[in-house]
């Protein structure tokens, strides 16, 4: 895949990498350190500025973005809780836990929307529950845009910075990924067993 996105890059320029951060945001397999990094190299051997590669990735990557939040939208929690009206028993949810859930988003979504953009593959996917709680749109656009920024800034300039040795912040990346990937887990194992827990009370008492 990394063969595909620079050969793309380096043949659509500007173009293919607002196309290509536009996908990585709807498909979040594409990694965006490899666009962000090698679109940063790219400034110091063609006529490609940083600015210019942070302005089209951040269009294309808030793109992405708005498109995952409409999907929300149609998704929606009265969907949800259709859906878990008739499964929740096998899924051990109620439509209360969805309710709480949507409450927490409307509660914290706006700072969880702006530094979920700083984490990988979840920067893409936070847009949906996002559209699901009808966030505000344009505070959705404001927090998206701003997280996206200094995402790109950082990657790009990196890049730039580093110049044909991009491919070692790629590296490195991918161990800031994996160390967030596992705390995110743990995190998750312990909310889920406090409510777990919290759960169980309620019903003996």
């Amino acid at each position: 895949m990394e063969n595909w996105i620079t050969e793309t890059m380096s043949t659509y320029g500007y173009m293919g990498i607002f196309l290509l951060i536009a996908l990585e945001n709807i498909f979040p397999p594409i990694p965006s350190e490899v666009i962000l990094t090698f679109g940063g190299f790219m400034t110091t051997n063609t006529a490609m500025s940083v600015i210019g590669v942070i302005a089209v990735s951040t269009i294309g990557s808030v793109a992405g973005a708005v498109i995952l939040y409409g999907i929300g939208l149609l998704v929606n929690v009265n969907r949800l809780e259709k859906v878990v009206e008739k499964w929740g028993h096998i899924l051990r949810v109620s439509k209360e836990d969805i309710r709480r859930a949507d409450a927490w988003f409307d509660k914290y979504g706006v700072w969880t929307v702006f530094f979920c953009r700083l984490i990988p593959l979840i920067r893409s996917l936070i847009s949906i529950p996002a559209g699901m709680s009808h966030m505000n749109f344009w505070a959705f656009l404001l927090l998206t845009t701003a997280g996206t920024l200094i995402w790109n800034t950082i990657l790009v300039n990196l890049g730039a910075a580093v110049g044909s040795s991009w491919e070692d912040i790629v590296g490195y990346m991918d161990i800031y990924s994996n160390v967030v990937y596992i705390l995110l887990v743990l995190f998750f194992t312990v909310f889920v067993a406090l409510f777990l827990k919290k759960k169980a009370g309620h019903k003996k008492s």
